[in-house]
């Protein structure tokens, strides 16, 4: 019994050995499999690819922040933009400037004036930016560059256009008819006060109406009475007579001959004689001749109304047979019974037109 209980253990003992004798050679042999000989060794290239640098990284870039309303009562030159977001703000600066410049002449005339046309600028973006940063109810200028040379070669040229003579009251012909023609008061544009009225209006954006300075030129003759008129038609040898602008009758008149021919134009009654004496005028044809006493051979006849024109006049005529004809060395001839009629209705100023028809 002894016996066996012996041979059984020492077999056990036996089994125990070869089974960690296995496991030790099991394990020597992994760790042979998993080592090179240097026989074996493989040598790597010389080259070697290092790993790429690490990049930091990439953070994405903020929103830009969204803009915000101009604080409200806000101008920018007058205009309000308070309450409006930047971009429409600029909009509305721009409109208002760009609007043109009213300048009155007178009650009946007035000029636009684009401020483009004198190269005027604003500078909207910069009092936008501006305004931006402004505090509730700034009042922001507008920076505008306008060219003084410019708006004075405007305003000369303005000045040709609107400066006027002043015109006296007088009568003036229209076709046959004597009409009367009120009197123009003068004016002179002021230059300098008027570019500075436009150069100050562009720098502030104001469209204010500028009425125009002048200097004012008062006609010498302000009223014209149209009582008596006279015209004569040189080549009809006719005499018509209008009464407060009204055609009242017609006489056969004497007109000059073709060397002393009437002139034309328009002249007025100077002198009134009755019974007058003929002097020769410094004239060729009258270097030979001697004055004429009042009477019958007179070459005036009864009657002499001298005109404006230098030697020239209206009056009566003992030879009646030239009445009709272009005759005479330059004055009108009528009938001596004409010339009286006329003589008692005309007076010193009475206007008289003498036309070629």
């Amino acid at each position: 019994m002894k016996g066996k209980t012996l041979v059984l253990a020492t077999g056990l003992l036996v089994a125990c050995a070869l089974v960690g004798f296995a496991a030790a050679f099991g394990l020597a042999a992994k760790a042979g499999a998993g080592t090179t000989s240097p026989a074996q060794t493989t040598v790597p290239p010389t080259t070697s690819t290092e790993p790429p640098p690490t990049q930091p990284p990439i953070e994405p870039s903020p929103a830009p922040p969204t803009p915000a309303p101009i604080a409200f009562g806000v101008t920018v030159g007058g205009v309000r933009v308070g309450g409006l977001m930047p971009f429409r703000a600029s909009k509305a600066v721009a409109k208002v400037y760009a609007q043109p410049l009213r300048l009155v002449v007178d009650e009946a005339r007035s000029i636009e004036l684009e401020p483009g046309a004198l190269g005027a600028r604003a500078n909207v973006p910069k009092a936008i930016r501006r305004a931006r940063v402004a505090r509730p109810g700034a009042i922001v200028p507008l920076d505008v560059d306008v060219s003084q040379a410019r708006v004075r070669r405007y305003v000369e040229r303005l000045g040709d256009g609107v400066d006027r003579e002043a015109l006296d009251a007088r009568i003036v012909l229209e076709g046959l008819k004597p009409r009367a023609v009120e009197a123009q008061v003068g004016r002179h544009l002021k230059r300098l006060a008027a570019g500075r009225s436009i150069r100050t209006a562009l720098a502030v954006n104001r469209r204010a109406p500028i009425r125009l300075p002048f200097d004012l030129q008062k006609p010498k003759v302000r009223t014209a009475k149209l009582d008596e008129a006279i015209v004569i038609m040189r080549a009809s040898n006719k005499l018509l007579f209008f009464d407060h602008a009204k055609y009242d009758r017609s006489f056969g008149v004497a007109t000059g001959q073709s060397a002393y021919p009437t002139p034309l134009g328009d002249y007025e009654i100077v002198t009134l004689q009755r019974d007058p004496w003929w002097y020769p005028p410094p004239s060729p044809w009258a270097k030979d001749s001697q004055p004429v006493p009042p009477g019958p051979g007179n070459p005036l006849g009864t009657r002499w109304m001298g005109l404006s024109a230098p030697y020239v006049g209206i009056h009566g005529t003992p030879d009646a047979a030239s009445i009709g004809y272009s005759a005479s060395h330059g004055c009108i001839r009528m009938r001596i019974p004409d010339a009286e009629w006329l003589f008692q209705h005309v007076e010193v100023g009475t206007p008289v037109f003498i036309i070629s028809r």
